[in-house]
């Protein structure tokens, strides 16, 4: 590892993180664009943040705007807060459109400037965006705008030509075939494939098959569009970054959706009102605690209500963000409840995604571990904590999905050592999604601390404390993104 003393960030890069950086601000030196095509749990934030420091300090940049999928846009103020060593003042564009146009006029600042906005936002603010001018432009997961003629992508196409440096991140910049590269090129550096989408494709691909309408590279032009790609890349994978700690722990932080908060808020409120009138027990406190985390993974009712009530997707739409951006690498998903489970199984064959699977009811354990770790076809193990944390090895997994959590210290920790065990090649990254000022990130604290959350809860009703609600300010300021 190598000291990061010319990077102003609290955290000493790896080697590949260094190389990436220096890589890309010698491309940067006089403007332009550079991907950074690192896969997930390879640290590109935490790079970006390095480059963007530098790129402040050295005073060629004052505005920097990051481009993101919505469901991590809080992740990056968090890896901000975490790693920046330099001057800035982040603004997540939250609220409605008029709101966040309001907030695009008011930022000013001696430090840097950062706005996070996501893809949908960032189309829908185009003309406040370009009045912003920011200087260099962060497009996070990128693959986003693989579709040139989609507005998010036009978009990024006006913002990138007007900012003199540009940053693409992405660990899967083909998703599904290579033509996808044109577009995400384009943000990033026009001259490496053009400007004009019909040009790169008749010169690269043959259009074949019914209708015309498929895209099949042409032999011959193999070798000029892999240069191409790579002429402004740095490509970095966990089987090649060796220098990765053995595990990464990612707390990937999300909004519940404007309507699901409304009934997350009155189930606090509810909840504290039938501890107040009944008795203060463990089991009472738990029992509503339960109902909670139920509602933060999106639905209303037990494991055992056949058809549960839906009131959020907003962990669905965050796995599917993770899966995109897998870059075939295979994922384990961790969920605690049945209902849970079936939306994720629901979501992953419409996406026409493989998966083994064991909760309460599947008796074919054995079959469905062995599939995961030899079929290569097989790209995702679901799991219930209870029930898949002991006895299985998924190390051909190194990146393990914690959906939802129970509060048992012995089944988080034996769950995450079914990827980190005798087997496991490379280091491994676990992601929690947890839903932002809700009790999610108390079980997660409490697992982390290894303290005891029943007991704690208890303390706080008996007290004369809403235990389920120490967010009530963020309630109160009704955020929403």
């Amino acid at each position: 590892m190598k000291p990061d003393k010319h990077f102003p960030v609290k955290a000493r890069l790896f080697e590949h993180q260094y190389q990436a950086a220096d890589v890309a601000l010698a491309h940067l030196a006089d403007g332009g664009g550079y991907a950074l095509l690192m896969q997930m749990g390879t640290g590109k934030s935490l790079t970006s943040i390095a480059i963007v420091g530098k790129l402040w300090k050295e005073r060629r940049i004052r505005k920097a705007l990051i481009v993101a999928p919505l469901s991590i846009l809080g992740v990056w103020e968090e890896e901000f807060q975490k790693f920046a060593a330099f001057g800035y003042e982040l603004t997540l564009l939250t609220g409605s459109l008029t709101h966040k146009a309001e907030i695009i006029r008011g930022v000013s600042s001696p430090s840097l400037q950062v706005l996070v906005v996501n893809y949908e936002s960032a189309w829908r603010l185009e003309t406040e965006l370009l009045r912003w001018h920011p200087d260099c432009i962060i497009a996070d997961e990128c693959h986003k705008i693989k579709t040139p003629g989609a507005r998010a992508s036009k978009t990024m196409h006006k913002l990138g030509a007007a900012a003199k440096y540009r940053l693409a991140l992405t660990g899967t910049v083909i998703t599904n075939k290579p033509i996808d590269v044109f577009s995400q090129y384009k943000f990033a550096d026009p001259s490496v494939f053009g400007g004009s989408f019909y040009l790169f494709r008749n010169r690269y691909f043959d259009m074949t098959g019914y209708g015309k309408y498929t895209p099949v590279m042409k032999q011959a032009m193999e070798t000029e569009f892999t240069q191409r790609l790579h002429s402004i890349a740095f490509r970095a994978t966990k089987a090649e970054c060796l220098d990765l700690p053995d595990t990464t722990d990612v707390i990937q932080r999300i909004d519940l959706e404007s309507a699901a908060l409304r009934v997350y808020r009155q189930l606090v409120k509810d909840s504290y009102t039938e501890l107040q009138e009944g008795a203060v027990t463990v089991t009472n406190v738990l029992t509503r605690l339960l109902r909670l985390s139920q509602l933060t993974g999106g639905f209303l009712g037990s494991d055992d209500d056949p058809r549960p009530e839906q009131v959020s997707s907003a962990k669905l739409d965050a796995l599917e963000e993770i899966l995109e951006s897998a870059d075939g690498q295979k994922l384990v998903i961790i969920a605690r409840f049945v209902p849970e489970i079936h939306a994720i199984e629901q979501m992953l064959t419409r996406k026409g995604i493989r998966y083994a699977i064991i909760h309460g009811s599947v008796t074919d354990r054995a079959a469905q571990v062995t599939a995961f770790q030899t079929d290569p076809t097989v790209q995702v193990f679901i799991g219930q904590i209870a029930t898949a944390g002991l006895g299985i090895t998924l190390t051909a997994a190194s990146t393990m999905v914690f959906y939802s959590l129970d509060y048992s210290m012995s089944n988080y920790e034996q769950t995450k050592a079914r990827i980190h065990r005798v087997g496991q090649r490379y280091p491994c990254t676990y992601i929690h999604l947890v839903a932002r000022g809700t009790v999610d990130e108390q079980v997660l604290k409490a697992l982390k601390e290894k303290a005891d959350l029943a007991k704690t809860l208890v303390d706080d009703c008996r007290a004369g404390r809403n235990p389920f609600d120490p967010y009530r300010r963020m309630y109160a300021a009704g955020k929403d993104v």
